[in-house]
């Protein structure tokens, strides 16, 4: 399913106006004037004659069959990604690696089922690294479909598990990783937490882009630290399927004055997928409701409940600088003389090894 939606069209630059081309995420935006002349002005300070490109979200499911069974379901999009021209797609959170819902892991106050501990091997097997085949596959879809990625993995680290975010260029390079800072209530059971050196605001081919996994975005500090780092496409991977949600991605897109692409999951009854869980059997496990945002809050794509598809819509990144013009909430909105937030990068490692 495809649902595209097309914002104003700029009007026409002058033969005086100043065009840019950016090149890729990783090389330096192509600065010249119409007469093809180094135009000497910081990149930053130039007005891009035109910023249009069409983002999407991709609704999936973890396949009960596993991660591989997962993978090739994503694959089996790459034509319709590249027919629809999208130059960024958002995939829901824990897409990869699969997100257990109903599962308790044998936890009980004051000790763990040895049942739980063979449940949490099994789900344990299906992570993936960031190095692994799956990685790799991910980003040669993205090359052959000149799209950059943002897909929610689970991420195996030793022995522990990160509910992690991805980012690959339209290059087909892993270009950053976030991991969830604070998994939701029994998610703390088996993922761990990530620290403040995977907060990354991205340039890339579809603007600058970054985002929080599910409740990290009820976060209002974690919002902030992005904010500041001039995020323009705001990247949601998450599982949650209320109403609400609906109100809170309206919300934080007006707030940041941003573009916004929600992606969550849809999975079927466990009646339909032949699982076992304490939720209803023949009740929807994870009814989607991926959603497109503009920067003044209103919805242009979606939001797609019931079924797998994707939705997009045709952006213009201009219309954040239109949407800032009366807030800027790491701008002239900020009061930085009375606020301030400081976020601290360092990797936290377990074990320090130092010399003298």
């Amino acid at each position: 399913m495809t649902n595209k939606k097309k914002t104003d069209k700029q009007n026409k630059p002058s033969d005086q106006a100043i065009s840019c081309a950016q090149a890729s995420a990783h090389s330096k935006p192509s600065v010249t004037t119409q007469l093809g002349q180094d135009s000497g002005l910081p990149d930053d300070a130039l007005t891009y004659s035109t910023k249009t490109l069409t983002v999407a979200a991709l609704q999936l499911g973890s396949e009960s069959q596993g991660t591989l069974a997962t993978l090739e379901k994503i694959l089996s999009y790459k034509d319709q990604i590249r027919d629809a021209g999208c130059k960024l797609v958002v995939m829901p959170e824990a897409l990869l690696g699969g997100y257990p819902k109903g599962q308790d892991f044998g936890a009980r106050v004051g000790y763990r089922t040895q049942k739980g501990r063979d449940d949490y091997l099994e789900y344990w097997q299906q992570a993936i690294t960031t190095d692994g085949p799956e990685v790799k596959a991910l980003c040669s879809m993205a090359k052959e479909t000149d799209c950059n990625l943002v897909a929610g993995i689970i991420e195996r680290a030793g022995t522990s598990l990160y509910c992690s975010t991805l980012y690959i260029s339209d290059l087909g390079e892993l270009i950053g990783k976030h991991r969830k800072l604070m998994p939701t209530a029994s998610e703390r059971l088996v993922w761990a937490q990530g620290d403040g050196s995977t907060l990354p605001v991205l340039q890339t081919s579809a603007g600058k882009i970054s985002g929080a996994i599910c409740w990290e975005n009820y976060m209002p500090a974690l919002r902030q630290s992005l904010y500041g780092q001039g995020v323009e496409v705001w990247c949601v991977s998450t599982v949650d399927d209320r109403e609400i949600w609906q109100a809170s991605m309206r919300h934080i897109a007006y707030e940041g004055r941003m573009f916004l692409v929600s992606a969550c999951q849809y999975q079927p009854s466990p009646e339909d997928q032949g699982i076992s869980t304490e939720w209803p059997d023949q009740q929807t496990l994870i009814r989607g409701g991926s959603v497109i945002v503009s920067p003044m809050g209103d919805i242009l794509a979606g939001p797609l409940y019931g079924q797998e598809g994707l939705i997009s819509a045709q952006i213009d990144l201009n219309e954040i600088v239109k949407a800032r013009y009366d807030l800027d909430v790491s701008g002239h909105y900020a009061r930085n003389d009375i606020f301030q937030l400081t976020v601290d990068t360092r990797e936290k490692t377990g074990v320090c090894f130092k010399r003298d």
